[in-house]
């Protein structure tokens, strides 16, 4: 099968950064299914596993932590699909990933693809879906079905992958949303999605938010990096909670976090199936009910650029626009060329 895959970490501006590679096509035992990639989508997470470091691989190692495709066959033990399905997933950082022809992925942790999307409008959605859903109705215990409505939410990284689709699962619980993002195009999208206010995240946060009439927030997200820790320290209201899926990289101060009896929440998405908690099969519920919300026209897919053919050439673009920090949405990769089964990719359309 074709796949791309790096064995050496290179800068984005390296021709070698990925490379074409043929490989054996897996064959699934336990819970695996066999997934025919149609499309897959670029995270961040993409760029920082290929960040450059002197480590070479042996044998090629394959990213990629997103995709939507059809079922080709399931192991022994899976009981959640069968060939023929159309399935969309993130996977588990700990194998190979989706940026090859066939994948092999335990059937936990994928979904039904909403009926409604193409391959290429689902791809856009896992990860970035899993991570959000995650943060809000996991780590912070926000009613997802209205409990806590009305009650405010402060996205900071809006416009990104998992803002775009987090302010769509804010509001569908009923929360008012703050989101941050500082251009002209990006503010028009949180908009657009259904963010009721928006601030920059270039310019101090604590007055904007505050001249929008709230002293203190609810609830926090951070969804881009943590230099903005200490205002959204500051905005918490008391006995609040903040979730932040970045890195530690920045200061993180605690002693107002104490003051307030604050709440500091992890979000990772690949926990589940790093650790294979008990709780995995959540992530193929989350994601067939997130489906299902799409096909009722409640939530709306996050894609904003299409790239074609699925092959290393097209993987480092999508690796350069991800690391200009820009992107507002999802960046998807869909097809292969002179695929020998097309008809089980589905079609592919932006």
């Amino acid at each position: 099968m074709k796949a791309v895959a790096l064995t050496r970490y290179l800068p984005v501006s390296d021709p070698d950064a990925f490379i074409d590679v043929t490989l054996e096509t897996p064959v699934p035992q336990g819970r695996d299914i066999l997934v025919a990639v149609a499309a897959v989508a670029v995270n961040p997470v993409d760029t920082k596993v290929r960040a450059p470091k002197d480590k070479v691989e042996e044998t090629p190692r394959v990213l990629g932590w997103d995709a939507s495709g059809t079922v080709v066959a399931t192991g022994p033990d899976a009981t959640l699909f069968k060939p023929g399905d159309a399935v969309y997933y993130a996977g588990d950082i700990t194998r190979q990933g989706s940026n090859q022809e066939y994948q092999l992925v335990d059937e936990r942790i994928v979904g039904h693809k909403p009926k409604s999307l193409s391959h290429a409008q689902a791809a856009a959605l896992p990860l970035t879906t899993i991570t959000a859903y995650e943060s809000f109705f996991k780590r912070l215990r926000i009613d997802r079905d209205g409990g806590d409505a009305g009650q405010s939410v402060l996205i900071i990284g809006g416009a990104g992958g998992v803002g775009s689709i987090a302010i769509q699962l804010a509001k569908r619980a009923g929360l008012t949303v703050i989101a941050t993002a500082s251009r002209p195009e990006t503010v028009a999208w949180v908009k657009d999605l259904g963010a009721d206010h928006v601030v920059s995240h270039r310019e101090p946060m604590v007055p904007q938010v505050r001249a929008l009439g709230f002293e203190h927030i609810d609830h926090i997200a951070i969804f881009n990096d943590m230099r903005h820790w200490a205002e959204a320290v500051e905005l918490i209201r008391p006995q609040g909670g903040i979730v932040t899926i970045d890195d530690t990289h920045h200061p993180m101060p605690m002693d107002l976090m104490k003051t307030k009896a604050a709440s500091l929440h992890w979000e990772l998405m690949f926990t589940r199936a790093m650790f294979q908690t008990p709780d995995m099969i959540e992530q193929h519920k989350l994601l067939t009910f997130v489906a299902g919300e799409i096909d009722a026209g409640r939530l709306r897919t996050t894609l904003d650029t299409v790239l074609s053919p699925i092959n290393a050439q097209t993987i480092r673009e999508a690796h350069r626009l991800v690391e200009t920090g820009a992107a507002r949405g999802k960046i998807v990769i869909a097809g292969f060329e002179n695929r020998s089964d097309a008809g089980a990719a589905g079609t592919l359309r932006p």
